[in-house]
């Protein structure tokens, strides 16, 4: 997996700050003439009262590569963002290297299964792209989840942390948990205030999660396990 921060608002705690101070001033203040100390001070009375919509005037693109159609099927399902994925329609797939998972992969037997199965799969959607009669959109209908993908993924910062919340907690899936992870160092040095105590909930408090499925090991404060 590989993961860049290839774009962002110019000064997104800057920008953030600006927007909140606008909606309690009678003019517009001017960006530029506003400390690093006073946009500490507005972002930290911002996000403790609530008024969270001023840190979707930041936003940020990652380019994300070599992570599987598993990955990016969850990915997806965060609807407030924007995506571009390579397409299996129009992009061959001749290097077909599938994401093992380690349980997968430190389990012999299950290592010997998973990659006969994957020969098979790569055999077959060679045999069958090279028939004249069918084309590589459906050739690709033999493509298992674990195929490599690549995809641009833009987010705002509310909806950053709403993603980071569900998908750094330890009961996220294992890849979107390292994308989420990966992702929050990325916009933690680009926009520090925006995205102090961002993470897994237990980050900041208590675990919303129910008895049932409390993992019973929050995160420490740092980040750390």
């Amino acid at each position: 997996m590989n993961v860049e921060l290839i774009n962002h608002t110019p000064e997104p705690d800057k920008s953030a700050a600006h927007a909140a101070l606008t909606c309690y001033s009678e003019e517009v203040p001017e960006k530029e003439e506003m400390s690093r100390e006073k946009v500490e001070e507005i972002l930290t009375k911002i996000k403790k009262s609530g008024h969270h919509s001023v840190i979707e005037h930041a936003s940020f693109t990652f380019a994300v590569r070599d992570v599987s159609r598993s990955l990016t099927h969850q990915l997806v399902r965060h609807r407030l963002a924007s995506y571009s994925q390579q397409s299996q329609r129009y992009v061959d797939i001749e290097d077909f290297d599938p994401v093992i998972p380690d349980s997968i992969d430190e389990d012999e037997d299950a290592k010997k299964r998973f990659d006969e199965l994957m020969e098979e799969v790569k055999e077959t959607y060679t045999a069958l792209k090279e028939k004249e009669d069918i084309p590589l959109e459906d050739a690709r209908f033999v493509l298992p989840n674990a195929t490599r993908s690549n995809i641009i993924v833009t987010m705002n910062a509310r909806e950053l942390w709403h993603f980071f919340s569900l998908r750094c907690c330890k009961r996220a899936q294992w890849e979107i948990r390292e994308l989420a992870n990966m992702m929050l160092d990325l916009v933690k040095d680009a926009a520090p205030v925006i995205f102090e105590n961002a993470g897994a909930p237990c980050v900041r408090g208590p675990c919303p999660e129910s008895e049932e499925f409390f993992c019973g090991e929050p995160i420490q404060q740092d980040g750390s396990d």
